[in-house]
This record gives structure tokens, sequence and C-alpha cells, in this order.
């Protein structure tokens, strides 16, 4: 081709052009990871963006590392040592925030497409390329597409029963509601993400992630997005592969990161609640609500449906888990999931509600403290 210039994999009518200069320089797409002791899942993302249809030379990889007390630094330099053809930079983010960690590594970032991965998380050899592709035709302003959610397995080994099951939870439509990014085959313009890829002139007109927020910071991103007249795109082409947390736990400390920060960004943007958000603090209400009236009916004899609801109200509530349980175990074969899916689904819901009910508490106290005050 003339120019020196040569064509890497396309797919979908996307040619990526490489000149001699920007294989020697400037890439076309840099893939930005936010990272904090991963030293288990680091290389294999490395090894699925080295692998990627488009060639080395268009890529690469910005690591935003929170300073990790593992290894993860040790195998990101064995893999660039033994991989030189694919441009590995690492910089520190001391905050070890997910939102300052990506606005470190924007900043370092030299590409004209910026792709937003994590680095437990295994992108489809086609990523790249396919995000490119729907940018390029201007199906979105920010393109993302499907989680493949799989279980954790620690040192190389068989996940564990509660970490197959927090896969099939994460993945269920009555644990996640409707965010699509889960399990959707339809491509369609969504509210958000979650590892969107966008063009460098996304950040120029709205800004980067609000580090303001530890949580929701896709979300938060993507509705600013949406409201400056941009689209958010969900292809179910574009997938990846999601390692879900390794113990209820974990989970817990997830969703309640996740439904703790979800009132911080609902002070900004009241509107983009949704219904799917709203139930699990809804839930938890009542179940409190139902448990302290029971224990006052023993008081109070007016209140004495109130252990008969509670109860009921618990049972409903597992057998709609065990139903919705009932199909992972199915598609799986293993029978013990229909047991333990239901547990992990529940953690998910009352750690979620509990964290949002408690950051609206604080929220609304300090309201009132400084209503009182002035």
């Amino acid at each position: 081709m003339a120019g020196g210039e040569r064509r890497s994999s396309a797919q979908r009518g996307l040619v990526i052009l490489v000149s001699a200069e920007q294989q020697a320089a400037v890439p076309i797409v840099s893939i930005i990871v936010p990272c904090y002791n991963e030293q288990a899942t680091i290389g294999l993302l490395l090894e699925a963006i080295r692998c990627q249809t488009c060639t080395a030379a268009a890529l690469e990889v910005v690591i935003a590392d929170g300073v990790s007390s593992d290894a993860t630094r040790q195998r990101i330099a064995d893999y660039q040592a033994a991989h030189p053809e694919l441009a590995i930079h690492v910089v520190d983010n001391p905050q070890r925030h997910i939102p300052a960690g990506l606005n470190r590594a924007i900043q370092a970032a030299r590409g004209e497409y910026l792709v937003r991965l994590d680095a437990h998380s295994v992108p489809h050899p086609d990523y790249v390329t396919r995000c490119l592709a729907d940018l390029q035709s201007g199906k979105g302003d920010n393109v993302g597409g499907v989680w493949e959610i799989r279980p954790f397995a620690a040192h190389g080994g068989s996940p564990s029963l509660s970490a197959r099951a927090i896969a099939a939870a994460a993945a269920n439509p009555f644990g996640v509601g409707d965010a699509l990014y889960r399990f959707t085959h339809q491509a369609q313009a969504v509210d958000t993400v979650p590892f969107g890829a966008f063009s460098r002139r996304v950040i120029e007109r709205i800004g980067a992630y609000d580090e303001s927020l530890l949580s929701n910071e896709d979300y938060e991103f993507n509705t600013r997005l949406r409201q400056s007249g941009g689209t958010v795109w969900l292809d179910p082409a574009i997938r990846s592969v999601y390692f879900a947390r390794p113990d209820l736990g974990a989970l817990a400390r997830q969703y309640a990161r996740y439904g703790y920060w979800k009132v911080r960004m609902l002070e900004r943007y009241p509107h983009s609640l949704r219904w799917r958000q709203a139930l699990p603090p809804v839930f938890v209400i009542s179940l409190v609500g139902l448990a302290v009236l029971s224990l006052l009916s023993t008081f109070i004899p007016s209140l004495v449906l109130a252990p008969r609801l509670l109860a009921l109200e618990v049972a409903a509530y597992a057998l709609i888990l065990f139903v919705a349980s009932l199909k992972p175990a199915f598609i799986q074969r293993e029978p013990l999931l229909a047991c333990v899916v239901p547990l992990a689904i529940a953690v998910m819901h009352i750690a979620w509600g509990s964290a949002f009910l408690w950051s609206a508490a604080r929220i609304w106290s300090a309201r009132l403290w400084r209503h009182q005050s002035s």
C-alpha cells in the first residue's frame, strides 16, 4: 500500500490503517486499565489484548496501578519482556480508586480511541475491532458489549461451588434486573455499558471520570454523555469474559459499594434511578419494618399480623429465588446450584439495598444538621 501503510485484520467493514510512523510512535487505540492487586488475572488480560485481531502496532495498553502490594507489577514486567511487540505502560494511581485510575491512564494514553477494560476481564479476540467498527459507523459515542460472567478459580484450580453460584447469580435477570449488558442478544441504545470504547473527543466534550464517586463511575460518565446528546450503544457481538467475585464476602462488599455510591450519584442525577435499583432498598425496608413490628406485636395486639406477613414475605422471596435458580442449575447440570444461587442473589440484594439506605441516611442527617446549625 502507498506511503508504507498496511491493513490489519478487518471485520464488518472496519479497516485500521497503520503507517510506518504510527507503528513506531503513536497508536490508534489506547486500552486503559485500572488495576490493584490483580496478579491472578492480569496476565490473562494482557494475553487477550495481544491476541486481538487488529495488529499490535495499532494498540497500546496503559495500566493505572494502585501501587499493588502483590506480584501484579512483576507479572506485567515479565509479560512485557516476553512480548515487546505490545506496548505496555504502567502509571501510578496512589488514590487506588477506579475513576482516578482511569483518569491517570487517560492522561498517559496517546491513542485517538480509548477502550476501557478491567484487570479481571478477558476480551474476545475481535473485541477492539468490533468496538471501533461501531464507533466509526456512528452507532454510538460510547460502545460496549455483553459480559460472559465466569466463576473465579483461585490459584488455577477449579472454582468452588460458591464461586460458580456467584457467577450464575451475577448473570441472572432476577439478580441484576434489566442490566442488559449481562444477558441481552439485541443491539440497542442503553443507559450504560460496563467497559466503554470512545474517541478522545468525547473526553474533550464532557470531561473525564468523576473522581468524587468511588463507584458508579461508568454510569455517571454515560449519564453525562447522554445528557450532552450522545448515544451509549450496546452490541452483543462485542463480548468479554468477566470474572465474578470468588466468595460471598467479596460479593457483599462489591454490592454494598455499588449501593452506597449510587445514592451519591442520584444526588446529581435523580432521574437516572431505575426500578431495578429501587427494589433492593424497598425490600430491605420491608424486612426491617416487619421484623420490628413483629417484636412489638408481643406488646401491641393490633400488630399480630406482622410476624405472619414477615414469614410470608421471606417464604415468597425464597421461593422466587429458588425458581430463578433452576435454569442455571439445569443448564450446568449441577443441582446444588439451585440451593446456593438463591443465597448469592439474596446477598446482592440485601448488601446493595442496605448500603443504599445507609448512604441516604447519612446524606439526610448531614443536611438536617446543617439546617439546624444555620
